[in-house]
């Protein structure tokens, strides 16, 4: 079912691949758009990308990037006139550098805390809004590569491609506690004797595990790695019930919708969806469609809450998306959200915002809109190195209007977490200008006599 990908050049994954420890070097798209077209959703943009080096954990100072690259044009009206940015769009409330623990390569938020893994042993954790350290997860393993959070749970995967857990504790004060290491000993000897010798297939990961996802309602966890699979554990026993081959190249991403619907991007410029089959016996999931992004490897993913939209961000710098179809359930490609000048490393939604970081060492914030257009209405600068992680929410610091804000973490290469606030000024304004205009008492009046006279 996917599209041939013979005459495509090789795109190796941006995580490691051996102990060698190769320099990362940023993936330049070849069709580079001028910044201020960033906003803007483009139909048909073209996917041609160099080939993506390995994502090293050794990083040095990035060189000086070309003068277009650093400058960015003021935006034009059509007649040629300078339009001034709204004032307050975003900001940066707080940036913490843990040169200690190296590179920060992931980030999740639940709960009003957010948990950062990096190139160390340490998972810390971050209260909000004061953004102050307030606790650590520690481990033998090192190199935190990916994390997720659930309602009482927190799940870490490890360079040693084993999934460490945690329960959280609400009684007075928040705890952790360490509960299980996947795959178990125990269960690696049930399944091992429970099937059948021409079926049986690794119980860990043979490769680095890069992305999770959870469905709590049916108690699974999915892990996605560079060996190419995703596996499906049973979360009450910590048991890996099922291993998807998902791909011909490596696994980079995988998101879950709210219907059980799954996602999985790879570096063969595919993304594949997959559906849970209760009557399939020991293989349930199965592939429905595939979806092609040419010659660009995939990166990362994310769903809108409600699952209608699917972005895709690639090495192209481009952030595809696709729209379900609340008829057929089927995915249509919706078009790009072009800006990124580099890879597009990390994606994440929150309410109308989609924020995606980039090796270009950006992160920028677009708004949907009601008629589905996307508008990038911020780029945050401020990290020297690639954006490796992204995490949006909408936790609010005072009373603003919730869908028009969010706020978001970002951490990158250069070992520096950042948080910002990020805020629509286009829709406030017109929300305050139409809520100070009901409070006229001229306009109150003109109304009551426009109404009176009808």
């Amino acid at each position: 079912m996917a599209s041939s990908l013979e005459d495509g050049p090789p795109n190796p994954s941006f995580a490691i691949r051996g102990n060698n420890n190769p320099v990362f070097s940023r993936s330049i798209s070849t069709k580079e758009r001028p910044r201020h077209d960033a906003g803007l959703c483009l139909p048909v943009p073209p996917r041609l990308s160099a080939a993506a080096a390995p994502l090293d954990f050794q990083l040095p100072t990035p060189p000086p990037q070309p003068p277009s690259m650093l400058f960015k044009p003021p935006a034009t009206d059509d007649q040629g006139g300078e339009i001034k940015e709204a004032p307050e769009s975003y900001r940066c409330l707080s940036s913490s550098v843990l040169k200690k623990d190296g590179q920060i390569l992931c980030v999740a938020a639940s709960n009003g805390l957010v948990y950062t893994g990096a190139h160390s042993n340490v998972v810390r954790i971050w209260k909000l809004p004061e953004f102050a350290e307030f606790g650590q997860l520690k481990t033998k393993a090192c190199m935190v590569l990916a994390l997720q959070v659930s309602s009482d749970k927190v799940y870490a995967a490890y360079a040693d491609s084993k999934i460490r857990v945690w329960r959280r504790t609400w009684e007075g004060v928040v705890r952790h506690i360490r509960i299980a290491t996947m795959p178990t000993a125990a269960s690696f000897v049930r399944t091992y004797i429970a099937t059948a010798a021409r079926d049986r297939s690794p119980n860990k990961h043979l490769g680095p595990i890069s992305s999770l996802a959870i469905n709590a309602a049916d108690d699974i966890l999915y892990s996605a790695s560079l060996d190419k699979t995703v596996k499906v554990w049973r979360i009450s026993d910590f048991t890996c019930v099922e291993t998807i081959q998902a791909h011909s190249e490596p696994v980079n991403a995988v998101a879950l919708a709210e219907d059980g619907v799954l996602y999985t991007a790879s570096d063969d410029a595919t993304i594949r969806v997959w559906r849970r089959n209760f009557c399939s016996g020991a293989r349930p999931h199965s592939l429905t469609v595939t979806l092609p992004t040419k010659y660009s490897p995939v990166k990362t993913l994310a769903l809108t809450s409600d699952g209608g939209v699917l972005y895709g961000g690639c090495t192209d710098g481009y952030v595809h998306y696709w729209l379900k179809s609340w008829f057929s359930g089927q995915q249509q490609y919706g078009g790009a959200l072009a800006g990124h000048t580099h890879a597009v490393m990390c994606l994440s939604t929150a309410a109308n915002f989609v924020v995606s970081g980039s090796a270009d060492a950006t992160s920028r914030v677009w708004f949907r809109g009601v008629d589905g257009l996307h508008t990038c209405i911020a780029v945050l600068e401020g990290h020297r190195s690639p954006v490796r992680c992204v995490a949006a929410f909408p936790l609010r610091f005072s009373d603003e209007i919730g869908d028009e804000s969010c706020t978001l973490c970002t951490g990158s290469l250069d070992g520096v977490l950042k948080v910002w606030r990020v805020r629509n000024t286009a829709v406030s304004q017109v929300k305050e200008a139409a809520a100070a205009l009901s409070q006229n008492p001229h306009f109150q009046n003109n109304a009551f006599t426009l109404s009176s006279g009808v």
